[in-house]
């Protein structure tokens, strides 16, 4: 008689460190799974417990016994149905291991050490853990199940000791940060393991922000031939059934559900809306501020704000000043109607007399520069972070990864904020955002979009006075940020030395900007900050 084993993939939104709330999120999906899908397995991320990355709350020695009581709850409300879940757990020698526990009849049977830990780009693990060394399998109805966690997925040992330990199905919890191209690697890799092991794979992937990073859920199950056989949603919590058969020796996966994927712009802008949901609610604010200019960072920080909280949870403010033109007045008014945000103007130039009165003795006989446009953006800054401590909205940072990259931004002014939504968005990926979201509907005016890019702190001021076109500003970028390429691997991609070797110095020496700046959503493989991490005081060059 063939064997039936329903699986849930239990893709959550757990918060970090809310160690009660995340038990009662995984008590919630086990009954939602059992009363839907009459679930006999329910499978949750890497970590759950705890959330993912608890970063050093592992060091806490308070938090282990609270991890332990948690398991003690999972395992005293959870007795009809197989919870696999992920924590941490110290033992008696004191050292750390990141593990996955099978509980069934209220009792943790089984439970399996991490083999892999990661230690690079975004990843500390061996900060932190001891790696396992043995495969961990359980018996299930006839079913043998193989664990895994992250990224012993990605190596091949640990797949193949399951295998050679009986496993005929891995289940693998995951906690898998988003990048553009990450779900199709993901994809890739699963269908190698599964050619090179021949065993179904259950891939289980955390959803929600946290911090910088977002986790795009997207979890799947594959079948020995390679092919998707459930799909469960990206940016989405979500409970997805993987119907398991077992006839004689051989386990075949149904087919069921198979939800649409996001592609290019779609996905990241998906993926945008979640970072600055989860950022904002997870630590309690009660909305955001934007500083509108008229320009495109800010109309699309804008959009994104009033998609990720709603329209009564955001508010813009224009602080025009004497080269503010009028069509960016008006094209930033004209937004904020169309979005239905609060919106008020508030002049500078007032503000502005009173500094340059106050430093007139100090600045006397010296010409105007830079100063004087760094000091209308830091009057700017200072306004909004006025509204936000008497309001307790916090202020979104329009900053994008061009300019954060070159340093075209004001320390203490423009770059003032709790969070930057677009900090790892190149300036021309920006645009292509930008049209996706009017493709929706029109919420960005079209001027917006067309018109030449400007700071407008001088007259007939444009970015490109003192940047590269971003076509190429950001193509340089990526080379040197992303790929780690050398000046004269640049070079021969075809740009101008000179041109090379400028926004080279200029991206080395604004290190000391970017540790000040606001966290930001990582949507690319190499962002700056906990990805991408270089010393401030440094001597070296190419």
């Amino acid at each position: 008689m063939a064997q039936h084993v329903t699986v849930v993939m239990a893709q959550i939104d757990p918060v970090v460190g809310d160690i009660s709330g995340n038990v009662k999120r995984i008590v919630d999906a086990c009954r939602q799974a059992k009363q839907h899908s009459e679930a006999d397995i329910v499978v949750f991320p890497e970590m759950t417990i705890t959330g993912y990355p608890p970063e050093d709350l592992l060091l806490r020695d308070g938090l282990y016994p609270q991890v332990n009581q948690a398991l003690s709850d999972i395992c005293a409300q959870v007795k009809d149905i197989v919870c696999v879940v992920g924590y941490p757990m110290k033992d008696s020698l004191g050292e750390c291991f990141n593990m996955a526990a099978w509980i069934e009849n209220g009792m943790i049977q089984a439970s399996y050490m991490k083999q892999n830990l990661p230690n690079y780009s975004v990843f500390d693990e061996q900060r932190y853990f001891e790696a396992g060394n043995r495969p961990c399998v359980v018996a299930y109805k006839g079913i043998q199940f193989g664990l895994l966690i992250c990224e012993d997925i990605w190596k091949i040992s640990p797949s193949t000791q399951a295998k050679e330990a009986g496993a005929e199905v891995i289940l693998s919890l995951n906690a898998s940060p988003f990048s553009a191209e990450k779900h199709q690697d993901r994809l890739n890799m699963i269908q190698r393991r599964v050619d090179e092991i021949g065993l179904p794979v259950i891939y289980i992937n955390q959803v929600g922000g946290q911090d910088e990073l977002v986790f795009d859920g997207g979890s799947f199950a594959m079948n020995t031939q390679g092919q998707v056989c459930v799909q469960s949603p990206e940016f989405a919590p979500s409970l997805s059934a993987v119907t398991l058969v077992k006839q004689g020796k051989t386990v075949e996966m149904q087919q069921s559900d198979i939800a649409p994927l996001y592609e290019d712009e779609a996905r990241v802008y998906q993926a945008l809306i979640m970072g600055v949901q989860d950022y904002v609610t997870k630590n309690g604010f009660s909305g955001v501020l934007i500083g509108l200019s008229g320009g495109i960072d800010s109309a699309l920080t804008l959009a994104i704000a009033v998609d990720a909280l709603g329209s009564e949870n955001v508010e813009a403010v224009m602080m025009p000043f004497r080269y503010t033109a009028d069509i960016s007045k008006e094209d930033a008014a004209q937004q904020a109607e169309t979005l239905k945000v609060k919106y008020q103007s508030i002049l500078i130039e007032e503000t502005y007399l009173a500094f340059e009165k106050a430093l007139s003795s100090r600045f006397l006989g010296l010409e105007a520069d830079v100063t004087e446009e760094n000091l209308q953006a830091r009057i700017r800054g200072t306004i909004l972070m006025a509204i936000s401590n008497k309001t307790g909205k916090m202020v979104l940072a329009t900053s994008n990864k061009s300019e954060v990259a070159v340093g075209y931004s004001t320390l203490y002014g423009d770059m003032v904020g709790g969070f930057s939504p677009l900090k790892d968005v190149p300036k021309t990926l920006a645009y292509r955002l930008a049209a996706y979201r009017n493709s929706l509907s029109p919420v960005i005016p079209e001027r917006v979009i067309t018109r030449a890019p400007s700071a407008e702190l001088r007259p007939d001021q444009v970015d490109q006075d003192s940047l590269p076109d971003y076509e190429v500003l950001d193509a340089i970028i990526k080379a040197y940020v992303k790929q780690d390429q050398t000046p004269e691997q640049i070079c021969a991609l075809g740009f101008p030395e000179a041109e090379v070797h400028r926004v080279i110095k200029m991206i080395d020496r604004n290190e000391y900007k970017r540790r000040q700046a606001a966290p930001g959503i990582k949507i690319t493989h190499r962002a700056f900050g906990r990805d991408r991490r270089y010393p401030i005081t440094s001597g070296y060059t190419e």
